[in-house]
């Protein structure tokens, strides 16, 4: 699944959860490991570009269309306080 967040975009898998499931639906509560892919705008040190990530949300399927409302935490930095930030994600179930 892919999706997007405080302006970088990310690769979803679904983790651990809870799932709720009601043919031809299903909604999935639960942890979302995640590959980040941003740039840093920082000036002296920076960043990897793609960086391995942990986030939490809820995955709505229905037939084989997934879309998800992902949280992440961004940890704070030199110029940057430490917040939550939500996200949305569309993807393919297999």
């Amino acid at each position: 699944m892919t999706g997007y967040a405080d302006k970088g975009a990310f690769l979803n898998f679904t983790g651990p959860g809870l799932k709720f499931s009601k043919k031809p639906g299903v909604v999935i509560l639960g942890l979302l490991p995640s590959l980040r892919i941003k740039e840093d705008k920082a000036v002296t040190y920076k960043n990897s570009v793609i960086t391995p990530s942990l986030g939490f949300g809820v995955t709505a399927v229905f037939k084989h269309i997934a879309l998800q409302v992902p949280f992440y935490y961004n940890a704070k930095t030199a110029s940057l306080d430490g917040k939550w930030t939500a996200g949305i994600g569309l993807g393919y179930k297999l």
